[in-house]
């Protein structure tokens, strides 16, 4: 990969110019990690990219392999990294659960203790996630609940 950057004073906005001879998944992650800087997601569902607003997303899972975003009404595919979108996506009151999971605090609808000081949580569209005992303590912190 060959990165070039050229600089103008003129210029009034930044403009990001990728040249390729095909769109491959590393164009894909290139294009999701440019878009977190505006609050937005490149995801795929069926043949179609999308780019959904990081804050309308609920969690985030890996299975098998892939990560999978979550909204209200839909499931994406994206090729980044759950530890990747975990670093990204702290900012914007995501947190992790548990090994294979990342959730938006800013969605949650209740929350019910489990045994083995697991965590229920409940989505707002209804789902319900396991926050692991290893993260419980720091997930009740981050929400200020005992």
């Amino acid at each position: 990969m060959k990165i070039t950057i050229q600089t103008n004073e003129t210029v009034k906005d930044t403009e990001i110019t990728i040249v390729c001879s095909a769109i491959t998944p590393e164009v894909e992650k290139i294009i999701s990690r440019l878009k977190v800087l505006e609050n937005q997601l490149a995801a795929v569902n069926g043949n179609e990219t999308f780019f959904l607003d990081i804050l309308e997303l609920l969690y985030i899972e890996t299975v098998d392999k892939k990560t999978f975003v979550y909204t209200a009404d839909n499931v994406y595919e994206t090729e980044m990294k759950l530890y990747e979108l975990e670093e990204q996506f702290e900012q914007f009151g995501f947190f992790r659960a548990g090994k294979s999971c990342i959730v938006n605090l800013k969605h949650i609808k209740s929350l019910k203790a489990e045994f083995d000081r697991r965590i229920k949580v409940t989505m707002e569209n209804g789902e319900q996630l396991i926050v692991s005992r290893q993260y419980a303590d720091e997930f009740k912190k981050r929400l200020g609940v005992k």
